[in-house]
């Protein structure tokens, strides 16, 4: 499903295949969890082939990398320059990008000594899929900031991803929604998540979630579009029975969610803010004008 033998990635300051890509059994990383990852999509436009939001991605691995104590010695134009080259290796236009950094071997707990790079990219559609979804309330937690470096995309932080993903499925679901540690309304295994009430959107406050770039990708969209946005604590029962929802990430793009715990949300989707959003979104990646939506009066 990612590679085959034919797949190039650039491992370690070369492309290689990836079949023939070697790692390390020692690496700090693959004991313990200590690394920092990014998902970055690419898309056909008009202009030849985007990275979407390359910039800010790389920026966010390099404050993941030096929040946690990784070394990060990489230039991150260059980064950039070898992602696109990865994409023309493979022929590669749509695809999902994936920079990984991780340690040479070391078994104490100590900061990484050295960090090693991977950027690797396939073909991958939405990974919440393209049907409204079905929330449960997980009953994990999202990881707490008086713990760990929430803001970072660490690679060990998604334990708690897969849990709540894996618990939702179980009972039937299709995704799960994580309350902080004081219980208020947190993000998704892997995406952050707006409601609409009456004609205003609410999203959970920064603290206990990843501050996603596609949040704030978001945020700029509804702000162009006189959308109204209140950032704030949010208890879950004021979720239920809300007009409409969506999740949003780089690999979930903008997707409308149908219910929380089998309670539906009230709007239909076409009608909602979220759905408007969406499609603004989708024009924003392809660069075509977003502001061609209609605006909220």
């Amino acid at each position: 499903m990612y590679y085959n033998e034919d797949t190039i990635v650039y491992y370690n300051g070369e492309f290689v295949k990836a079949t023939e890509a070697k790692g390390n059994v020692y690496d700090q990383s693959l004991h313990y969890g200590y690394a920092v990852f990014e998902g970055i999509r690419s898309y056909t436009t008009h202009n030849g082939t985007k990275i979407f939001k390359a910039k800010e991605h790389f920026n966010r691995m390099q404050f993941s990398c030096e929040s946690i104590g990784i070394p990060y010695t990489f230039n991150n134009q260059e980064l950039i320059d070898i992602s696109y080259e990865v994409l023309r290796r493979n022929n590669l236009s749509d695809a999902y990008i994936r920079p990984l950094v991780t340690c040479t071997p070391n078994m104490q707990l100590t900061k990484g000594r050295e960090a090693q790079l991977l950027i690797c990219a396939w073909e991958w559609g939405a990974y919440l899929g393209e049907k409204l979804l079905r929330l449960t309330t997980s009953s994990y937690r999202r990881i707490t900031p008086a713990c760990f470096k929430v803001e970072a995309k660490v690679s060990g932080h998604y334990i708690n991803s897969i849990m709540a993903t894996q618990e939702a499925k179980d009972k039937g679901f299709d995704e799960a929604l994580l309350l902080d540690v004081n219980g208020f309304v947190a993000e998704g295994p892997g995406a952050n998540i707006f409601f609409e009430v009456d004609g205003v959107l609410h999203t959970p406050q920064l603290g206990s979630i990843l501050p996603g770039i596609t949040r704030a990708t978001v945020l700029d969209i509804c702000n162009d579009l006189g959308i109204e946005v209140v950032q704030r604590q949010i208890k879950p029962e004021e979720v239920k029975g809300a007009d409409g929802s969506f999740m949003c990430g780089t690999a979930a793009e903008v997707i409308g969610i149908q219910s929380l715990d089998d309670v539906a949300f009230t709007k239909p989707w076409s009608e909602t803010l979220g759905a408007r959003i969406q499609k603004a979104y989708k024009n924003l990646v392809l660069e075509k004008e977003y502001n061609t939506v209609l605006k909220v009066a």
